[in-house]
C-alpha cells in the first residue's frame, strides 16, 4: 500500500499539532480513526461480497456439471433397461409361441403392470411426548417431591399465610 515510516507520521503529527492546535487535535485524531475504521470496514465488506459472489458462480458451475453428469447416467442407465427390455421381449415372444403358459412369466414382466403391495404400518405403540421420570409416582408422593411444575405466582400463594378474618 502506502510506504509510511514512523518518520513521515512524526512530521505529519508535528505539522498537524501547529495547524490544528493542541485543543483540537485529540477531537480530529479520534474523528479521523474512526472514520478509517469505517472506510477498512467497507473494504473487507467489499471484498466479502466480491469472494462469496465467486464462490457462488463456482458452485453454480458444479452444480451443472453435476446435473449433466447425473442427465448421461440417466440416459445411459434407461438406454441399457430398453435394451435388456427389448431382449426380454424377444424371450417372451420365443417362449409363448413355443406353448409355455403366460401364468409362469414374472408378472412384472407380462405387462399386467401388477406390484406386490407396500408393507402396512403398524404403530410402533410408544408415547413419544410423554416424558417417563425414572423416580416412581409412589415414592415421589411418600417422599413429598414435587409432581407437577408451579408457577411463580402460584407458588408464593400456596406459601403465604392465610389471614383468619
Amino acid at each position: 500500500m502506502l510506504d509510511i515510516g514512523v518518520t513521515k507520521l512524526l512530521i505529519i503529527g508535528g505539522i498537524a499539532l501547529v495547524v490544528i492546535g493542541p485543543e483540537r487535535l485529540p477531537k480530529v485524531a479520534r474523528m479521523a480513526g474512526t472514520l478509517l475504521g469505517r472506510a477498512q470496514r467497507y473494504v473487507s465488506d467489499v471484498k466479502a461480497e466480491v469472494n462469496r459472489s465467486i464462490e457462488i458462480e463456482e458452485i453454480n458451475k458444479m452444480k451443472a456439471q453435476f446435473d449433466d453428469a447425473a442427465r448421461d447416467i440417466d440416459r445411459s442407465v434407461n438406454d441399457s433397461m430398453n435394451q435388456i427390455g427389448t431382449g426380454l421381449d424377444g424371450s417372451v415372444d420365443d417362449g409363448s409361441s413355443s406353448g409355455s403358459s403366460s401364468s409362469s412369466i414374472d408378472p412384472y414382466l407380462n405387462g399386467t403392470g401388477w406390484e406386490p403391495p407396500p408393507p402396512e404400518y403398524r404403530h410402533p405403540g410408544k408415547k413419544w411426548r410423554v416424558k417417563k421420570g425414572a423416580m416412581p409416582q409412589w415414592y415421589k408422593q411418600r417422599e413429598g417431591v414435587r409432581r407437577h411444575v408451579q408457577s411463580g405466582a402460584a407458588r408464593v400463594q400456596r406459601h403465604t399465610p392465610r389471614r383468619l378474618g
